[in-house]
């Protein structure tokens, strides 16, 4: 499993990617750190007791994948949203069964956005992909607010 740590002005947050199970998230995710897409951006969505969202080009929500590719969602039984989880964000209606993991309808359109939990959030299971854990910094993740910045992830 790669690790990766995301420096923030808050201070660093390590994740455990979960690059076996979700092999094509993590894939889309680490080309975008290889290249440094997320150095400067902020956490344009906080919402306290549940997420912090970030990785929008255009710092408010609407920016997709800078190639304009989408990623289709790897919703896999036993992955869940917990404490810590970072997923990918999307603006698709899909969802997937919680238990088998097949998809029941819409579509997906995961790009470069993320989020990371605050708490459990069993109603987004099914819906979105889980990529990782967080490992440490979970104080730092309780801390960021709306504007604070990414300064840069890095590969373990």
């Amino acid at each position: 499993m790669t690790n990766i740590i995301i420096k923030t002005t808050k201070g660093d947050i390590k994740i455990k990617l979960f690059d076996e199970q979700v092999p094509n998230v993590v894939k889309n995710f680490l080309d975008l750190v290889q290249r440094g897409f997320y150095n400067g951006l902020t956490f344009h969505r906080v919402i306290p007791d549940f997420m912090i969202q970030g990785g929008c080009m255009n710092g408010t929500g609407t920016g997709g994948h800078p190639d304009s590719i989408n990623v289709d969602c790897e919703i896999k039984p036993g992955i869940k949203h917990k404490r810590g989880s970072i997923a990918m964000a999307h603006a698709g209606t899909c969802r997937h069964d919680k238990f088998s993991g097949d998809k029941l309808d819409g579509h997906c359109s995961n790009g470069a956005q993320f989020y990371i939990t605050h708490k459990a959030t069993d109603w987004l299971d099914g819906v979105h992909t889980v990529f990782g854990q967080t490992t440490e910094g979970m104080n730092v993740v309780d801390s960021i607010q709306k504007g604070d910045k990414i300064k840069e992830i890095i590969i373990e």
